[in-house]
């Protein structure tokens, strides 16, 4: 071992002291790690961030529970103002603005939903800024404000917001939650305005750059969103780490999709989403029918992908191969069971970017890794 020394100087009265104090160094952790074949994978499951020292008083791993709503989506509450004032948000992988009902808003859907009033809240600022998002099922426009927003035990001071204005159509006067908070990349923030958790990482507010998602199954309590780290608790085995194809929503490369041992799907490879805000798993028609004719799901006579619900005991897994790795989805998580009966999980679209949506993410504990652009995936428990 290395002998090492370091001044260490003591002022007390009468008596001014220097003294020799002899440290040794022995192996590093690193060192060691590495001897032994783990350090990669220890430092993919313990990504490095020297600064967390620096804001200890304020960087958290906080916890957001989620509403189960039929298996449908997933949402939890927030608040926004001072004294606050409480929404109820999905927590959306594929989106990148937070939004909820203002008084503004005179729409339909509005007239059901809490409404933020400006005017309650002592923190508000205003802004001459308008913002515009458009989903797969829904769509707001409005104007753009900051106030402090409160996730959990985490305080957001100075974060921008949408408050709507106008939602059209009356998709959003039939779901249970108020609005959206995104969670994708800045890249596709609708005016360009900060997404929370980048502002959360700004503010040093949670301990390391990543959150993470575990949703139950079949309408069961549970479920939650993890700030600033992952929980053993909720997966089991180990972490499959996967780069991301694009900092735009969380994208990743799927290889192909198989069925009893041959690829059905995405045979030269295709790109995918992993989306806590979609319920579906979404791909190309043709793909999407090729896995449904593997997996004995046809049309009904009402042109619906019905399932027999005594068939799911029989019917195989679907893997997706994903960065080397394979992901199963059994019989059980990609058939929809209701009480009136079972249905699909899979969604034919025109778009060719597929979109892992929660029936995959139920299967699949989902780590999103803003700190080295990856996604984690690991066996649901």
């Amino acid at each position: 071992m290395n002998l090492v020394f370091r001044y260490f100087f003591c002022w007390v009265p009468i008596l001014n002291c220097l003294l020799l104090i002899p440290l040794y160094k022995g192996k590093s952790a690193r060192e060691a790690l590495k001897e032994k074949g783990l350090l990669e994978k220890f430092m993919k499951n313990h990504p490095y961030n020297p600064s967390i020292k620096f804001n200890s008083a304020l960087a958290q791993i906080a916890n957001e529970p989620l509403t189960n709503d039929y298996d449908l989506s997933y949402y939890g509450i927030i608040s926004i103002g001072t004294p606050p004032q409480s929404f109820k948000v999905i927590f959306d992988t594929g989106s990148s603005n937070l939004w909820v009902p203002s008084v503004y808003c005179n729409s339909y859907a509005c007239t059901n939903h809490n409404k933020f009033n400006p005017a309650q809240s002592s923190t508000y600022r205003a802004t001459s800024q308008t913002i515009s998002v458009q989903y797969g099922t829904g769509a707001m426009t409005g104007i753009l404000g900051y106030d402090t927003v409160t996730v959990g035990s985490l305080v957001d001071t100075n974060q921008i917001f949408g408050l709507s204005e106008n939602e059209p159509g009356s998709f959003l006067y039939y779901v249970e939650f108020d609005g959206i908070l995104g969670l994708a990349y800045p890249s596709i923030s609708s005016s360009s305005a900060t997404p929370v958790f980048d502002n959360m990482m700004s503010e040093g507010l949670v301990a390391q750059d990543l959150f993470s998602f575990y949703l139950s199954r079949n309408s069961q309590a549970g479920s939650v969103v993890t700030f600033g780290g992952f929980d053993s608790a909720y997966y089991t085995g180990s972490i499959q780490w996967i780069p991301l194809s694009s900092e735009t929503y969380w994208q990743i490369t799927v290889q192909n999709v198989m069925v009893n041992g041959q690829v059905v799907a995405c045979a030269s490879g295709c790109q995918a989403i992993v989306d806590t805000g979609t319920s579906m798993l979404v791909g190309d028609s043709s793909n999407i029918n090729n896995i449904l004719s593997w997996v004995g799901i046809s049309k009904d006579q009402n042109g619906q992908y019905s399932v027999n619900c005594n068939n799911i005991g029989s019917m195989p897994d679907v893997t997706f191969v994903i960065n080397g790795a394979q992901f199963a989805l059994p019989a059980s998580a990609y058939v929809m069971q209701t009480s009136s009966g079972c249905s699909s999980g899979f969604s034919p679209s025109s778009d060719q970017l597929w979109i892992l949506g929660d029936v995959f993410i139920r299967e699949w504990y989902s780590i999103f890794d803003r700190g080295n652009n990856m996604v984690g995936l690991a066996k649901a428990v």
